[in-house]
């Protein structure tokens, strides 16, 4: 049997001037989360979306808001996040010595919890902090920007957090150079979530683009 996995489009990848079209026209191609990605100039060499651009674009879709913040420190924002309409929350182990805390606070705040790991952070770091947990999520590019190329030594990285995970109620999302090539190596290494910003947005058929990444069957 096929595992059902599910497609997070990026929209670090969209037309900008187009931010809310894109948003649905992701949403009617067949998206379960919209991916948007924070970050900070400070955290990642980039700076991109704040509350204010999340709370603008909600409301032209129903799908989670599946939100990522490569931001240091994470901790002051989550409430601001929240309140613009995120449905995910994800913090970086990197950027948060307080990271059972802020965990703990975005699940007071109504939200669901996650933890994202660079590429050179090894999953050990969240091992006391399973049980704060929603969702996992691998880097498999060094975040800041898009496009990059997937690192397949995190493969196995990716393998071994499924193990870690076993029956817990925690989603596995890998995000970094995903497209039709790579999405079936972290399918088949145990991803339950796939981010993908130029695999979706670069083509002129977001549906067949996102039907491309999701397994056969």
């Amino acid at each position: 049997m096929v595992r059902a996995v599910k497609i997070a489009p990026s929209i670090l990848s969209a037309d900008f001037a187009r931010l809310g079209e894109e948003v649905r026209a992701v949403d009617l191609a067949g998206a379960d989360y919209i991916h948007v990605d924070v970050m900070d100039g400070h955290f990642v060499p980039n700076l991109t979306f704040g509350p204010p651009v999340i709370a603008a674009v909600r409301g032209w879709t129903d799908k989670p808001f599946d939100v990522h913040l490569m931001v240091d420190p994470a901790q002051p924002l989550l409430s601001d996040f929240a309140e613009a309409g995120a449905d995910i929350i994800t913090v970086h182990a990197e950027a948060d010595i307080h990271l059972d805390r802020s965990l703990q606070r975005i699940r007071d705040l109504g939200k669901r919890a996650g933890v994202s790991l660079n590429p050179g952070t090894p999953e050990t770091v969240i091992e006391h902090v399973l049980h704060r947990l929603d969702l996992i999520l691998v880097m498999t590019v060094n975040p800041g920007f898009g496009g990059q190329s997937f690192i397949p030594q995190q493969l196995e990285k990716i393998r071994r957090i499924r193990r870690m995970i076993g029956d817990a109620p925690i989603e596995l999302e890998v995000d970094g150079g995903i497209n039709p090539t790579t999405a079936p190596q972290v399918i088949a290494a145990g991803a339950d979530v796939l981010v993908a910003g130029t695999a979706v947005f670069r083509e002129s058929d977001y549906a067949a683009a996102i039907r491309a990444l999701r397994p056969a069957g």
